[in-house]
């Protein structure tokens, strides 16, 4: 059945046709079918947030498609962009099973299927299949080896340009592969990605113009192509 946004929303895990190759969509039989048991599926719109920092955690959010950025904000407004969930993702999972607040804010860049579990159902889900625990652990594994690549990232690289080409890098990994190199479709703006890597926007903009201008990268609207990414690994330092 299609869903808004010409989503593909299926009824049980064990047919959805967007199972991705992740933790949780590569359970066993028995766990598919208790989690269709709790979970609530629903389609959300560009710029939804699905959870704030600091909220009461009320349970946790599986990413089927769609991308959600995950953030955190400073006392004077500042905000740091930590990472973009990729679906077959469970969001807010630390905090549901450590029983605290949310560690960050939750918010689709694009419209995304998701689908929400309650803390109890969840904990009770979990209990009922402990099979599922190998699944957090490797989730939370990654997550963790993530948040350690972007601090070495924002916190070590020398300069703007590094920081940038590294991310670029890192998203050209799963982009399309073409004659003319990596093509990325950007996910975030100047303004955003000066958040990912803990610079301002001016600064994004003024080193996308000089990555251009020395044929490291081609821009078109929101699409970007890599023709030289051994020339960009030299920025990147990689």
């Amino acid at each position: 059945m299609r869903g808004p946004y010409g989503f593909e929303m299926s009824e049980s895990c064990q047919t959805c046709k967007v199972r991705k190759d992740s933790f949780f969509c590569q359970m066993e039989t028995a766990a598919l079918k208790g989690l269709d048991l709790v979970k609530a599926p629903s389609v959300y719109p560009e710029g939804a947030v699905l959870f704030m920092e600091k909220q009461d955690s009320r349970g946790v959010f599986i990413l089927c498609e769609g991308q959600v950025k995950l953030s955190i904000c400073s006392s004077d407004g500042r905000t740091l962009i930590l990472r973009i969930a990729k679906p077959g993702e469970v969001l807010g999972l630390a905090a549901v099973l450590g029983g605290t607040p949310y560690h960050a804010t939750a918010e689709t860049l694009r419209p995304s299927q998701v689908v929400f579990i309650r803390r109890d159902d969840f904990q009770h889900f979990i209990a009922s299949h402990p099979e599922v625990y190998h699944n957090i652990v490797k989730q939370m594994a990654s997550t963790y080896d993530g948040a350690c690549e972007q601090l070495r990232t924002v916190g070590l690289c020398a300069s703007a340009s590094e920081r940038l080409a590294k991310v670029l890098l890192e998203w050209s990994r799963e982009a399309e592969q073409t004659t003319s190199g990596p093509r990325i479709t950007m996910p975030l703006t100047h303004q955003e990605i000066g958040e990912f890597i803990g610079s301002s926007r001016e600064t994004v903009t003024r080193t996308f113009s000089e990555f251009k201008s020395r044929r490291l990268v081609a821009l078109k609207g929101s699409t970007l192509t890599i023709p030289d990414r051994a020339a960009l690994e030299l920025v990147a330092g990689a």
